[in-house]
């Protein structure tokens, strides 16, 4: 008998600092006439909840988890809810359409992400679709001055909810958009007034999909660009036209972003050794991190991203004839030096000498799923 291959849920992660906004925005999403149904792990730090009783009356399937931080003490708590949760959906019996995971404003995202793609069953079961990271916009200013938590919480997100909106100027936003876009230059930012987002927007978008880079491509990498202020609601992507500051720099805390180009092909060995030796030594300080490389000899575009020590990549999208093939990739994290991943990256370059055995070998990078 072969085996049963259930449909992959899509999961939501959604955080942020206390007080941002992720219940109002939970609340928006459980209650809108959008024709989808919902399962939702809640997680509070003590031990008597209230986020629970906060979310509105539905019809579905709530978790309170609140013996712990999610994202340190509660990992096994999360990955046996969610088996169970999985283990009562079968094609015939479709109780829900996607899990949310709304963490506590304390969380680190990082390791609730990682338990999608450590555990076997939630890898067969489960996609993750999103890290969506709630922000309060009268008060982000200072929990990036004395908050770890909030600057991780930022850089982890593929979309940020920039919420309260109307508690601020249009130049204090203009500010913290830019602020923001230092910390993560890769999240798509949502303005919203009570976490009035449009939810097509922020559900289903497959934001933390390798695919969805090369559909963001053209905005992947741009520099000497500058902020204008959007209204409520507005997205900034890759169609807005809106410009974003440099990427290379130093910023709120210890975490950096870094951008990396070449314009010479790769060689699939070397960048594949490259790559999974960084994340091996370096992967504890690696927050995010994303990439499009150009393989000698390969027509298609090798897309990749990290998060921590878990790496994967796709030979994606094929170069059209008259584009300009170059390589380009964003890390975003602690005690990461540019010059020195440059030098790594421009080490990976192949030579004349060896790109005749890659074309003829044509091996896959080792971490390509």
């Amino acid at each position: 008998m072969s085996e049963v291959k259930y449909p992959r849920i899509p999961v939501t992660v959604l955080t942020g600092y206390l007080g941002a906004g992720k219940t109002t925005l939970l609340n928006r999403i459980l209650s809108e006439d959008h024709g989808h149904r919902y399962a939702v792990i809640v997680n509070e730090f003590g031990e008597i909840g209230i986020d629970n009783d906060l979310i509105l009356n539905t019809d579905e399937e709530l978790f309170e988890m609140n013996n712990g931080c999610i994202c340190c003490t509660l990992r096994g708590d999360l990955i046996r809810t969610l088996h169970s949760l999985l283990s009562k959906q079968s094609d015939s019996v479709k109780t829900f359409d996607a899990i949310i995971v709304e963490t506590t404003g304390l969380a680190d995202p990082g390791p609730v992400a990682q338990t999608f793609f450590v555990d076997h069953f939630l890898q067969e079961r489960t996609v993750l679709d999103s890290i969506t990271t709630v922000v309060d916009a009268k008060h982000i200013l200072l929990r990036l001055a004395d908050s770890r938590e909030a600057a991780e919480q930022i850089a982890f997100a593929d979309q940020i909810v920039l919420n309260k909106t109307e508690l601020v100027s249009a130049d204090e936003l203009q500010n913290i958009e830019t602020r923001l876009r230092k910390l993560n230059p890769l999240a798509q930012i949502h303005c919203a007034q009570r976490a009035n987002v449009a939810l097509d927007e922020v559900l289903g978008r497959g934001g933390f999909d390798l695919a969805r880079i090369v559909s963001l491509e053209a905005d992947f990498l741009v520099t000497e660009q500058h902020f204008v202020h959007g209204a409520a609601g507005h997205v900034h992507n890759a169609h807005c036209g809106h410009d974003y500051a440099d990427h290379d720099h130093v910023h709120d805390g210890d975490i950096i972003s870094i951008s990396l180009v070449s314009h010479s092909p790769m060689d699939r060995s070397r960048v594949s050794a490259w790559l999974s030796q960084l994340v091996t030594t370096q992967g504890q300080d690696i927050l995010r991190a994303k990439g499009i490389i150009d393989l000698m000899d390969e027509p298609r575009r090798l897309v990749f991203q990290a998060v921590h020590m878990l790496l994967e990549g796709d030979l994606q999208k094929t170069w059209e004839p008259d584009e300009q093939r170059h390589s380009r990739l964003v890390l975003i994290g602690r005690h990461l030096h540019k010059a020195a991943l440059q030098a790594g990256l421009d080490a990976c370059i192949a030579s004349t000498q060896n790109s005749l055995s890659v074309a003829s070998t044509r091996n896959q990078p080792a971490f390509i799923s």
